[in-house]
């Protein structure tokens, strides 16, 4: 590395797709940002996969217009876990991306199930084929492989993280059998590995420098992980953006026979187990200003309410029910109450994930730090802290894309990824819980965890082992 040399980091999100150019120590010399479009009815989300690609180009000139004189060592590209899409020979989509929640492949993932393959109805496999059903049998591709062909001219190996909800076995990084034609499935390489350089045409377009080297990337969630620079044995990063995700590292896999909790691997062969809930900041009242709502939430605590804010039907962490929908219980006084009640039921869900997680024995013992959208509300970090009753880490950056700027830092030097992070990351702030807060919402926390279980949602040693925790904040093992 030298003074002039810094990576870009490309985070596809469900909203938008982000673009940082960050140095080695963590200073963020440009960003940009543009919108994507989705679609959502009922259970169908799905996205237009040529609108990433002009979002791309969009954000990253802005991010390198502001960074002129830099010399890019190298990018790498996030995507959301488990969007999937059929391309063919050349890379072009042939269909649309059904996105990381789309609940249209439930027999699919039944018959993938039967067949004793450990798949949920929204993971990649069984959507991708609902879309073979649909359009024929094309080669199945993740999001950020439309990106990274684009970028290097020609269709590359998808990487091992996005792979995982497609059943790529991580373990034996090897396909299971699959009744499958030839071609459908694609290469498979690790996160970190290079993929090839930015060609002629991709860098007129998007304004990286040809020839910068293309790295490949994690998912979303993992890249926030990175982010967080939580890649040490047991600490872990909670991604509150549209939905909640948690990440964390072991030196051993997580062994949860229902799928709920899966294990990535990091590229230098460690492990990070996690889990994605359908509940998050999507479920806030649109058209809102945060800032005002927050400030008059804090007349509400706790709230009059009692929510499972799911974004949409269906949820898949810290508990598998396919049927589950958005729960509010009780009246609120007015929209602010409301406002808290959301608030809360997402931390609620949070404390819940990282009972499970305790629950199959994961290692809790380390940092946690909180990144994503969620992460800009001051008033939401000390409402979670005091929630899950343990302080948390805020990073200046909470963005993924500072993820695949570190992983990008590791392809292209061979800096272990955990020092590439810890350099990169900057910690803004150390939220403590406040005394008697955990205390004060232990209650309708109790009553949350039994409502999901009298509904069927939640099995009852889960919730049972929620409730021996009340008294314990959620860092003790």
């Amino acid at each position: 590395m030298d003074e002039g040399q810094a990576w870009l980091g490309v985070d596809l999100g469900t909203q938008s797709v982000r673009a940082l150019v960050v140095t080695g120590e963590g200073a963020v010399l440009g960003a940009g940002a543009a919108p994507v479009r989705g679609r959502r009815e009922g259970v169908r989300h799905e996205q237009v996969p040529g609108e990433w690609w002009a979002a791309v180009c969009t954000a990253s000139r802005a991010a390198l217009a502001s960074s002129e004189g830099v010399r890019l060592g190298g990018l790498a590209v996030c995507g959301t876990s488990g969007t999937v899409l059929l391309t063919d020979g050349a890379g072009r989509p042939v269909s649309p991306a059904l996105m990381y929640d789309d609940g249209r492949a439930a027999k699919e993932a039944a018959l993938l199930r039967a067949a004793g393959l450990v798949v949920q109805d929204t993971w990649a496999l069984p959507k991708a084929l609902w879309l073979i059903g649909e359009h024929g049998p094309h080669r199945i591709t993740h999001q950020p492989d439309v990106i990274t062909a684009h970028l290097v001219g020609r269709p590359v190996p998808a990487d091992s993280s996005h792979a995982l909800k497609t059943a790529y076995d991580v373990k034996r990084e090897a396909w299971p059998s699959l009744d499958l034609p030839e071609g459908t499935l694609p290469e498979v390489v690790r996160p970190g590995t290079r993929l090839g350089e930015v060609c002629a045409s991709a860098a007129e377009a998007t304004g990286i420098p040809a020839g910068t080297p293309v790295i490949a990337g994690m998912t979303d969630g993992c890249a926030a992980q990175i982010a967080s620079g939580a890649l040490r044995p047991g600490a872990w990063n909670s991604v509150l953006g549209t939905t909640l995700v948690l990440k964390g590292a072991s030196d051993t896999p997580v062994r949860d026979a229902t799928g709920v909790v899966y294990n990535h691997r990091a590229p230098e062969g460690t492990w990070l187990p996690g889990g994605a809930s359908s509940v998050g900041a999507g479920a806030l009242t649109a058209g809102a200003d945060p800032q005002v709502m927050d400030q008059r939430a804090t007349a509400f605590e706790p709230s009059g309410v009692l929510a499972y804010p799911l974004v949409s039907p269906g949820e898949r962490f810290p508990f598998l029910a396919p049927e589950a929908t958005a729960l509010v219980l009780g009246e609120p006084a007015d929209d602010a109450d409301l406002w808290a009640g959301l608030l809360q039921g997402i931390a609620f869900a949070e404390r819940l994930c990282l009972d499970y997680l305790h629950h199959l024995g994961a290692p809790l013992d380390g940092p946690l730090t909180f990144t994503g959208g969620g992460a800009r509300s001051a008033y939401w970090n000390q409402l979670r802290a005091d929630i899950l009753g343990r302080p948390a880490r805020v990073p200046e950056q909470t963005e993924p894309a500072l993820g695949m700027a570190a992983l990008a830092l590791h392809g292209t030097t061979g800096t272990p990824l955990a020092e590439a992070a810890e350099r990169m990351v900057r910690i803004r702030t150390v939220v403590e819980p406040r005394p008697g807060r955990t205390t004060l919402f232990a209650e309708p926390y109790a009553r949350l965890v039994d409502e999901l279980e009298k509904r069927g949602w939640l099995p009852t040693p889960v919730a049972a082992h929620a409730h021996t925790r009340l008294t314990l904040d959620t860092a003790e093992s």
